[in-house]
């Protein structure tokens, strides 16, 4: 895991001219020395390239991201049970129900969370589905976890009004986690997202959502989110292509909730995004069950992860289901990257029993796995996809 680091570039690519670097989000250091600044000194003689020189290693990345963080009431309760068997956390203790796919989310180098709902404000309690507002602690977890990024466009972004966006992107800063899809200033919205690994190799992801429930965005700051719309996300995506991406991932939120196939939006959304050059893998979420991994244009598309961890209706036992992308890119001699490798890991977890049996995110297998499976195959079994 690298601790993420965030380089943007201060572009005007769809909203005007750069503004000054907003909170939290340093512009981006270093500078370009010309010859004509420097004081001229003797060249030295430059010694011809041997012949046998060794090629530079090809570079390598792994993506990794699961379904939507729905913070319901009986998800924190079980966390506050965690606590005190543990004792660890201030009020909550996320690690027990996570444990089981720790370390798929540790082995990548970006990890990428869905984080759908803002956080509450301090003295305030929490708020269950429909209007939420999880614990503020559960920012602090993310981090620890090992998340370098969460995208937070999704159509419960504004639950909490413009203010509970903000705060929800200053409590993932704090936790050293970037925020994708909101934006607490103007200035904020035109500088992409870009997350460079250990290696070098630099991400750039973009998020938008298809709604925000009926809240209207802000009145004069209809940029605070970002919305599924193709120009939007296609601007973005050639902004974080020309700030320096090396990648570019698309995150949507949308689709039919419940329903295993992308609905006639989402194709038609994908068929726009997959045909541009800037975009190398799309992702979605919101439909809270599985939907397929497919390929569209050559280019691979998770519609839709399920969750990572909820409580819905327990008679929807397929929103207690969720699968874990994992995507390998590696250096072409261009200097383009490509997915060498597509991978998923199906994950679970059960119904909350106050006190008898708390909330375990794990890893799927046997007849649970297959069921999984076949919703990932939904348009069809895509060679070279791998179930972990």
């Amino acid at each position: 895991m690298f601790g993420a680091l965030a380089a943007f570039a201060a572009l005007a690519a769809t909203l005007g001219a750069p503004h000054p670097p907003s909170p939290g989000r340093p512009a981006a250091s270093g500078s370009i020395v010309l010859a004509s600044d420097a004081q001229a000194a003797p060249s030295a003689p430059v010694a011809p390239k041997a012949a046998n020189a060794t090629p530079r290693p090809r570079r390598h990345v792994t993506v990794v991201m699961g379904g939507d963080l729905l913070w319901h009431n009986t998800v924190w309760a079980s966390a506050a049970e965690d606590h005190t068997r543990t004792g660890r956390g201030r009020r909550y203790d996320f690690d027990p129900m996570f444990a089981g796919v720790r370390s798929l989310v540790a082995g990548a180098d970006v990890a990428l969370c869905h984080e759908e709902v803002p956080f509450a404000a301090p003295g305030q309690p929490p708020q269950n589905f429909p209007v939420f507002a999880a614990p503020p602690e559960t920012a602090t977890w993310i981090g620890s976890f090992g998340y370098d990024a969460c995208t937070t466009a999704s159509n419960h972004a504004l639950d909490q009004g413009y203010d509970g966006l903000v705060r929800t992107a200053d409590l993932l800063e704090r936790a050293g986690v970037e925020h994708i899809g909101t934006f607490r200033t103007r200035a904020e919205r035109t500088r992409p997202v870009i997350l460079t690994t250990a290696d070098g190799v630099r991400v750039g992801v973009v998020a938008g959502t298809y709604g925000t429930n009926g809240f209207p965005l802000p009145t004069g700051r209809e940029w605070s989110v970002s919305m599924w719309d193709a120009p939007n996300l296609l601007a973005q995506a050639r902004a974080a292509r020309r700030a320096g991406a090396d990648i570019v991932v698309v995150h949507l939120h949308g689709g039919d909730e419940y329903d295993h196939l992308p609905n006639a939006a989402q194709t038609a959304l994908v068929d726009r995004l997959t045909r541009s050059p800037d975009v190398d893998l799309v992702l979605g979420d919101h439909a809270h069950v599985v939907q397929p991994i497919t390929r569209v244009h050559g280019t691979w598309v998770v519609y839709g992860m399920g969750n990572m961890v909820a409580q819905q209706d327990p008679a929807r036992t397929d929103t207690y289901q969720g699968i874990l992308v994992r995507f390998t890119f590696t250096e072409r001699r261009s200097g383009r990257f490509a997915v060498t490798r597509a991978a998923y890991a199906p994950i679970g977890w059960n119904v909350w029993r106050p006190g008898t049996q708390p909330i375990r995110v794990t890893r799927l297998r046997g007849a649970a796995a297959d069921r999984v499976t076949a919703y990932v195959e939904g348009l069809g079994a895509q060679p070279g996809l791998h179930r972990l």
